[in-house]
């Protein structure tokens, strides 16, 4: 089968439209655009689809920043504004863990409803969890509700660190979908860095962690409200079609009208070519994703697979994450008695890391 010319007794297997709807649409199902070594696209457009994402990655780390000043002051008997103050090591893990639990929870929850939810309405959840986290963690009235308030954003966190990737990934302009990416990451290590800064300027203030914890909220409302306002992705509607659930007409005029949406006047005529591009690949891709996902356990992309799992691995068993949640806690014991000296020296910690 040539690989220019979808079969159209695929797509129609697939959408449940009959062959002479399918075959009306055949033109727009032809990858008439594989010539192209690069999409048409400006900078201005490219901005808010990148940003809005990009603040859950920035919300996960300024949690761990935050968290850094917050276990300080919540142990402190001037400075907690609490009457439970006095926490075992075990209670502070849990505080500090609370939110690492829920993004397991998350990272779960998110494979089994990526694909039904969108990328966008995915993120825009990511950001309620976030919100209501952060809102339930900053005013608790004890530990268990602080616990669950740490449980819920830590949902949030496993939802944006999965969406927020795939959303820019497929919302951004070829030449520029890797830098975004990349970018994204040091959103995360920015997060940490504003974290420790608020650590530091409340860490004298008497129920200071509950500001370093409500200052998610506004942030976490920001991201919803640009999620809610940007267009869903269009290779997401595409994805719809090609699994029959919405008519493939349909879908393909709403992802090309989200594509203009995305890419803005640059992208001029070229938008129902690349959304043609994106059903075809998406078509053969469906065809042969059980043969894909086996070739992953062979050959070199096993090799790649080790690779890429160890990296990850062995980054967590060194304790590189721990040291991040208690280094204003690490630094006190260090040396720096002074709870704001401790978190004044974890800025630097955090200057590093976006270094």
């Amino acid at each position: 089968m040539d690989r220019e010319t979808p079969k159209l007794s695929f797509f129609a297997k697939k959408t449940g439209n009959s062959y002479d709807e399918i075959e009306s649409e055949r033109e727009a199902l032809i990858v008439n655009s594989r010539d192209r070594n690069f999409e048409d696209y400006s900078i201005l457009p490219a901005i808010f689809p990148f940003l809005f994402p990009a603040l859950g990655g920035l919300l996960y780390g300024y949690d761990i920043g935050a968290t850094s000043g917050a276990t300080i002051s919540l142990e402190s008997s001037t400075l907690s504004g609490t009457t439970w103050y006095n926490l075992s090591s075990v209670q502070i893990g849990l505080i500090v863990s609370g939110s690492l639990y829920g993004a397991l929870i998350g990272s779960f929850l998110a494979f089994n409803i990526a694909d039904y939810l969108g990328r966008r309405r995915e993120l825009i959840l990511s950001s309620v969890l976030y919100l209501v986290g952060s809102l339930v963690t900053a005013f608790a009235p004890n530990l268990p509700i602080m616990v669950i308030g740490r449980f819920t954003y830590g949902i949030g966190i496993g939802l944006a660190m999965h969406a927020a990737p795939m959303y820019i990934a497929e919302t951004a302009a070829s030449q520029i979908r890797g830098r975004l990416i990349s970018l994204k990451e040091f959103f995360i290590v920015l997060g940490m860095l504003l974290g420790y800064t608020i650590g530091s300027l409340e860490i004298d203030i008497v129920s200071g962690w509950r500001f370093m914890y409500g200052t998610s909220a506004p942030i976490s409302l920001i991201m919803g409200i640009g999620m809610w306002w940007l267009p869903p992705s269009p290779r997401w509607l595409v994805l719809c079609a090609v699994q029959g659930k919405s008519h493939v007409r349909d879908a393909r005029e709403a992802a090309i009208c989200c594509l203009c949406r995305l890419r803005g006047q640059a992208i001029g005529d070229s938008a129902p070519e690349q959304i043609d591009e994106i059903f075809a690949d998406l078509s053969y891709g469906d065809e042969g994703k059980e043969a894909l996902f086996r070739e992953i356990f062979q050959g070199k992309c096993l090799k790649a697979l080790i690779i890429g799992g160890g990296l990850v691995l062995f980054q967590q068993i060194t304790g590189q994450p721990s040291v991040l949640y208690y280094a204003a806690t690490i630094l006190k014991t260090a040396g720096f008695s002074a709870a704001s000296d401790a978190t004044r020296v974890s800025i630097l910690l955090g200057l590093l890391k976006v270094d």
